[in-house]
């Protein structure tokens, strides 16, 4: 059956754990029950997605009884294949996804269905590539990992500022710079899981270390080099913006997500486009004191979680997958990114990116249900392959992200008018 025949468009799975049931809660609120997009939720048990149905009728006011429940197990893989076979689009919450989630990958690859998530493990990507790429290419099945706020405020910024320097001075940013200028929220409890995870392996096999650190390591096999080095961990004055800055702990990721969105987009960027990432932390000696602290303790904290006993004993003190924020709390958390590209000729464009709730759960779920609804609904310009937001969704979630709170912006060098994304 044909993606489009199929009995769903999305199944969000894992809706009873937090950010799953937030996903669930904005397309309910956004698309209502099989108006717009015929969807479901699903997850292992039926009585706990029966009472997110029923939370969701409370949070959003709009009945929710008619929206059907898919019960299964992520390790039972023909039930994943049956799942495969009736949804256009799975749309999944379910990390660690090196422990949950290849299965899942492997049955949407083999069944021509799209599929998005919100990874941020390296290594894992890289498995799934290397192991689903030519299978999804040959049954039409779009894999899209890192759809929430890693790597979609990176992948798309990058995206946003290429094609706005191209209409401005028709060539591309040959380098571009990401500033944290600010954000308030707490780090997701299944991001620290992932992390967690990748350290742990990484201490059982070089290569997931090596797939960490090195710059390139997510882009195809035979382009992974370039003029990029590994993200810096010390302190840095950064002249551009007037500022010190620290390592940004997603850094890491996105950047090597950017650079495979620039590798899949046949170079658009150019092969001599160079990306990175840090956190602005004032000027001054004021400043400096906060770059040296936070590079401290990002480093401290990394060599700490190195270590298994230590790891496990800290593990316990971290938020937890499931774990969350409250709705105000949500509400009161924000983002807000700079971008600085820099044309081969030295033409200088300002960008920001910013979101209206916390990053790691209010945006990040719905940056992740808009995914789903572009790969269900929006004509793309790729068939099947294991792809970056930005490669795969470009102008179509661009379109779509304001409705979700995400905004992109030009700032004109020296200029206070800012002009919006979409047009």
């Amino acid at each position: 059956m044909t993606p489009e025949n199929r009995e769903f468009e999305i199944v969000v799975w894992g809706a009873s754990g937090f950010t799953g049931r937030l996903t669930a809660e904005y397309l309910l609120a956004q698309y209502g029950v099989a108006k717009e997009i015929r969807w479901a939720i699903g997850g292992r048990n039926q009585g706990k997605l029966q009472t997110v149905r029923e939370e969701l009728v409370r949070e959003t006011g709009v009945e929710a009884s008619s929206i059907p429940i898919v019960v299964g197990d992520s390790g039972d893989e023909a039930f994943l294949s049956e799942l495969a076979t009736r949804t256009a689009v799975v749309c999944t919450t379910v990390g660690p996804y090196a422990k949950y989630g290849s299965r899942l990958v492997e049955a949407c690859a083999k069944n021509g269905t799209s599929y998005c998530d919100l990874t941020g493990e390296v290594h894992w990507m890289q498995r799934m590539i290397e192991a689903h790429q030519d299978e999804a290419r040959s049954s039409g099945a779009r894999i899209v990992f890192n759809c929430g706020f890693d790597c979609i405020p990176s992948d798309l910024g990058a995206f946003f500022m290429q094609r706005e320097m191209k209409l401005r001075h028709g060539i591309p940013c040959s380098r571009l710079q990401l500033r944290v200028k600010g954000f308030s929220g707490t780090a997701s409890g299944g991001t620290i899981a992932s992390m967690l995870s990748m350290l742990e392996e990484a201490g059982k096999d070089p290569q997931v270390g090596r797939a960490m650190k090195e710059p390139y390591s997510l882009n195809p096999k035979d382009v992974r080099t370039g003029p990029d080095a590994a993200e810096p961990l010390a302190p840095h004055y950064d002249s551009d913006f007037g500022q010190w800055t620290a390592p940004f702990i997603m850094a890491g990721i996105n950047t090597k997500v950017v650079r495979r969105s620039n590798a899949l987009l046949d170079y658009a960027y150019g092969k001599d486009f160079r990306y990175d990432e840090a956190m602005l932390m004032g000027p001054g000696p004021t400043g400096f004191a906060k770059a040296a602290s936070t590079s401290i303790g990002s480093a401290a904290m990394m060599a700490a979680m190195s270590i298994g006993p230590l790891r496990r004993a800290l593990s316990g003190r971290l938020p937890q997958p499931g774990d969350g924020p409250t709705l105000a709390q949500r509400e009161a958390g924000y983002f807000d990114l700079l971008l600085r590209g820099t044309g081969r000729d030295g033409q200088i464009l300002r960008g920001r990116v910013r979101g209206d709730r916390d990053p790691g759960y209010g945006s990040t779920s719905k940056m992740l249900a808009e995914s789903a609804v572009c790969l269900a609904k929006d004509t793309l310009g790729v068939g099947g392959g294991i792809w970056t937001p930005a490669s795969a969704l470009g102008e179509a979630l661009l379109a779509r992200l304001p409705k979700a709170g995400v905004r992109f912006q030009i700032e004109e060098e020296g200029a206070a008018s800012t002009a919006a994304a979409s047009r």
